[in-house]
């Protein structure tokens, strides 16, 4: 968002932001109000609907998968608005690894996440959906080329899998990594957050501390991260150029539209 930009306050959509101002490499800007991101709008209460009716929306893309919608719910529906809906892999396999964060007690959670293996959960799945998403990325970055715009995009929290989804974009676009990095960051803000409820309860107000710990880095947009997606591209394609071309179909022409839609 730029700097003169008033980020709205959402009482039901968490983790919302306008994406425009980031810089891009040749010294241009993403235009304000054709990019933004969220968590997902199940819960977006009747003035946040009359908020998102308000930007002008083109298409919203859910990358939540049939689970999440399950557990929280479809998206409210905005008036005139193309509603995409994109399954990426869930960044901690899917529903029966939430049931347990959910309902699992400290050892099991122990088990499963101490030790690193929480981070090391988080690497891995930034590394698949990279490698293992080009059709879903390529669909997008296409549809978006032909006019999709405004665009909304959100998953369940915002951060993973509409994060890289955005990071994907803006890599097109050529924006700065280090912007990339800092609009990634932003998720981490505590009014941003993902809210996480444990069937217990006794932690509806207050999670037990170990278990907040072990999963913190689930909830974490963390710099290694995306760092582990961009490895991932050079490791697969050689580079951000090769990447596009190749892993995504993006013809240069294509990429361009692209530009012309996005960029000031």
């Amino acid at each position: 968002m730029t700097s003169e930009t008033v980020e709205p306050v959402l009482a039901g959509v968490r983790n919302f932001r306008d994406v425009g101002g980031l810089p891009t490499t040749d010294g241009r800007r993403v235009r304000p109000g054709v990019l933004f991101r969220s968590g997902h709008l199940a819960h977006a209460t009747e003035q946040d609907t009359a908020f998102l009716s308000g930007l002008g929306l083109h298409t919203v893309y859910d990358f939540r998968n049939a689970a999440d919608q399950a557990l929280e719910g479809p998206d409210v529906p905005l008036p005139g608005v193309r509603n995409v809906n994109i399954p990426l892999t869930d960044p901690a396999d899917g529903a029966e690894f939430w049931q347990m964060v959910r309902d699992g007690d400290v050892a099991q959670l122990r088990t499963a996440l101490a030790g690193g293996q929480a981070a090391g959960r988080m690497v891995t799945a930034y590394r698949e959906i990279i490698k293992g998403r080009t059709g879903e990325h390529s669909r997008v970055l296409h549809d978006l080329a032909k006019g999709s715009v405004p665009a909304l995009m959100h998953c369940a929290a915002g951060k993973d899998r509409a994060g890289l989804t955005v990071a994907v974009t803006l890599l097109a676009l050529g924006v700065e990594r280090d912007a990339i990095e800092a609009d990634y960051l932003l998720s981490n803000d505590p009014h941003r957050r993902y809210r996480v409820h444990r069937g217990n309860p006794a932690e509806r107000n207050g999670i037990d501390p170990e278990v907040r710990e072990l999963l913190s880095p689930l909830f974490d947009a963390r710099a290694a991260y995306l760092a582990a997606a961009y490895e991932t591209i050079t490791d697969a394609w050689g580079d951000v150029d090769t990447y596009l071309r190749s892993g995504l179909g993006l013809a240069d022409t294509t990429r361009e539209r692209l530009r012309d839609r996005f960029l000031d």
